[in-house]
């Protein structure tokens, strides 16, 4: 099945959150004050505010891009995340973020103590409640994947997602102009894993069309309650949260933009292996993020 966007009504409401720059569409019937944001204004990222991801479960990642590795660029107030293909033929991307997870930590190989873990870093923005927000553009050719989501330090750490945090995608795009079901997983990722999505009838080959070449602006309204998806001022799905199966997270979480190369898991990502990300690779495709905003109800 495949929704086109146009076909869902209208029903935020526009309000200029910062001069000089776009719109915010905000969800109606309350009163917004801006929390947090990044306009990405300047000619280089923010690193009070972000930082890479890099590590899994302890390891550098082989798919993850460094900030040697030039895959983020900014100017034009447009934070641009790229393909990039290293000298070994590996293509990486980035993972923005303003905090980490268990998983982001790196290991001490030899240890002083029985402590295996390096002094953590204070995160840029934790916060809990209130409507996400990215204008953006996404990806224009297939091969790769982009996102815009949240997750919690200690997510899977309890069985308890209320306590432990629930991933929110707000929005993945798999496909070039489309957007899976928004999908909130928790209790970890193995055997616990518990997820469901909005809209709930949709299956993970239900996509929402969109025109890939102009930009859009995805949101998530976090309530005690639920969570309720916008996408261009545009509802997109019901309210789930407080469904059979389904948690709403009580705990900060931390932002992430992201891009992803398709089939990092067995390091199949060589131009040889995959034509479609040398194509993009080639061609500069990149995820175009005009801003991050964060809104709490006054």
């Amino acid at each position: 099945m495949d929704t086109s966007l146009d076909s869902l009504p209208l029903v935020c409401e526009t309000k200029d959150a910062v001069p000089g720059h776009e719109p915010s569409l905000l969800p109606p019937g309350r009163k917004w004050t801006l929390a947090w944001n990044d306009e990405f204004d300047g000619d280089r990222l923010d690193e009070t505010k972000w930082r890479f991801r890099t590590n899994f479960w302890g390891r550098r990642a082989h798919w993850f891009a460094t900030p040697e590795d030039g895959a983020v660029e900014v100017r034009d107030s447009l934070c641009r995340l790229k393909l990039v293909k290293k000298p070994d033929g590996q293509f990486v991307t980035p993972q923005l973020q303003t905090d980490g997870l268990v998983w982001d930590i790196p290991r001490l190989e030899n240890p002083k103590g029985f402590w295996p873990l390096p002094k953590r870093e204070p995160p840029t923005f934790l916060h809990r409640y209130g409507y996400y927000e990215c204008r953006c553009r996404t990806q224009q050719m297939p091969g790769w994947w982009t996102a815009f989501w949240m997750q919690a330090p200690m997510q899977g750490c309890s069985l308890d997602p209320r306590r432990a945090g629930i991933e929110h995608d707000i929005v993945e795009s798999f496909e070039p102009g489309t957007l899976i079901p928004h999908y909130f997983h928790a209790n970890g990722y193995g055997d616990d894993y518990a997820p469901f999505h909005t809209p709930r009838a949709a299956e993970m080959s239900d996509t929402l069309s969109f025109d890939k070449a102009a930009f859009h602006r995805f949101g998530m309204l976090w309530e005690p309650d639920g969570y309720t998806i916008f996408v261009d001022g545009r509802q997109h799905g019901e309210k789930v949260g407080g469904g059979p199966g389904e948690a709403v997270s009580q705990t900060e979480e931390f932002v992430l933009i992201s891009a992803e190369a398709k089939w990092y898991r067995d390091r199949h990502m060589t131009g040889e292996g995959v034509p479609e990300l040398e194509d993009a690779w080639r061609a500069g495709d990149a995820f175009l993020v005009d801003y991050v905003r964060v809104f709490d109800p006054a």
